[in-house]
C-alpha cells in the first residue's frame, strides 16, 4: 500500500533486515529506491565468510532480492552506487558484479570509503525501474 506521500515502503524477508531506521527501499509510481546492501546472509544475520568476491556476490543477491520485492529487477536497473572499503579490491568486485550486470548494465558510481557497516568489504545501492509485468 502506497503512504500519503505515494510511496511504498519495501520489506522482503529475502534480504537483511534493516540494522537501523531506514527501509530496506522505497517505490515510487515508477521507480525503486534501494538502501545500500552489505554482505550479510538473511537466513543467519551475519556478515558472509570470505573476500571481496564473496561479499560482492551475497551483496547483489540481496540487492536483487529487495527488487523483486519491489515488483522490479537487477534488468530494471538505471544506476548503481559502489561503496569498497579498498579500492584495490575493484578488479576483484567489477568481475562478480558483471556476473550480475553483463548485458546492457546500468551506470554506476564507484567510491572508496574509510569504512562499511559490520566491517563489510563492499556495498551497493541502485536505482531501478518497476518491471512493466508487475505482480507476473
Amino acid at each position: 500500500m502506497f503512504t500519503s506521500e505515494g510511496k511504498k515502503i519495501i520489506q522482503t524477508e529475502n534480504a537483511p533486515k534493516a540494522i537501523g531506521p531506514y527501509s530496506q527501499a522505497i517505490r515510487t509510481e515508477n521507480i525503486v529506491f534501494t538502501a545500500g546492501q552489505i554482505a550479510i546472509d538473511p537466513s543467519t544475520g551475519e556478515l558472509v565468510e570470505g573476500g571481496i568476491e564473496e561479499q560482492t556476490r551475497q551483496v547483489l543477491t540481496n540487492l536483487k532480492a529487495v527488487l523483486e520485492a519491489a515488483d522490479s529487477g537487477l534488468g530494471y536497473v538505471v544506476k548503481t552506487t559502489v561503496f569498497l572499503k579498498d579500492m584495490n579490491d575493484f578488479a576483484r568486485m567489477n568481475a562478480i558484479y558483471a556476473e550480475f550486470f553483463g548485458h546492457n548494465p546500468p551506470a554506476r558510481s564507484t567510491i572508496a570509503v574509510a569504512a562499511l557497516p559490520k566491517g563489510g568489504l563492499v556495498e551497493i545501492e541502485a536505482v531501478a525501474l518497476l518491471s512493466p509485468h508487475q505482480g507476473d
